[in-house]
């Protein structure tokens, strides 16, 4: 087994194999930084390699924080059943990986989103790290895997357009097969029956 499968397979159940100790000095500590951190190296490396990173210059890696829990919703004070005024219980269409990588894009505009991975989290934040990719780099542009970026202006706008590996999987579009008929080519071309 290589490096990078030892690694996966400690990140698979990280309560049991990180010490606990470890993971709450870690969790204090992302904490105070602020919400969009630029970090020199992935913390997982197995993780960052799988979704397309490369330590090469134009890749940049952001570690930022997202609050849990369902949607926040404000008191519709009109007349209507107090069980229709939807507060709690809300659950939003979008997952909170993909608000992470959409906010993450709107801090860095002159970069697209490549990918983003889980790195922890506590009781009110989850921690992710997002990998940045500056599409008019010199090195991208030449670069066999990472030059699609660059061409043309179709990969504008990556995470608010649910390209991502995130994005795909909340607009399920890794579904396949019985069940995902009104998923293609959009759930919006479908009148979003698909979901």
């Amino acid at each position: 087994m290589g490096l990078h499968q030892h690694v996966r397979s400690m990140w698979k159940q990280p309560k049991e194999t990180i010490p606990s100790r470890h993971r709450v000095a870690r969790m204090a500590s992302w904490r105070r930084e602020p919400v969009f951190c630029r970090i020199e190296k992935p913390t997982r490396i197995d993780a960052a390699r799988r979704v397309g990173y490369k330590a090469k210059q134009g890749v940049v890696v952001v570690r930022t924080r997202v609050r849990r829990g369902g949607l926040r919703k404000g008191k519709i004070h009109m007349k209507r059943k107090p069980s229709k005024a939807g507060i709690k219980k809300i659950t939003m269409a979008k997952s909170i990986q993909r608000i992470a990588e959409e906010r993450t894009a709107r801090r860095f505009p002159n970069m697209e989103v490549l990918n983003s991975y889980w790195v922890g989290e506590d009781g009110k934040n989850k921690f992710y790290e997002v990998i940045m990719i500056d599409p008019s780099h010199p090195a991208i542009k030449s670069d066999k895997q990472l030059g699609w970026v660059s061409s043309g202006s179709s990969h504008r706008g990556r995470a608010f357009r649910g390209k991502t590996g995130a994005g795909k999987r909340g607009r399920g579009l890794l579904n396949k097969g019985k069940g995902a008929e009104k998923l293609r080519p959009s759930l919006k071309a479908n009148k979003n029956r698909g979901k």
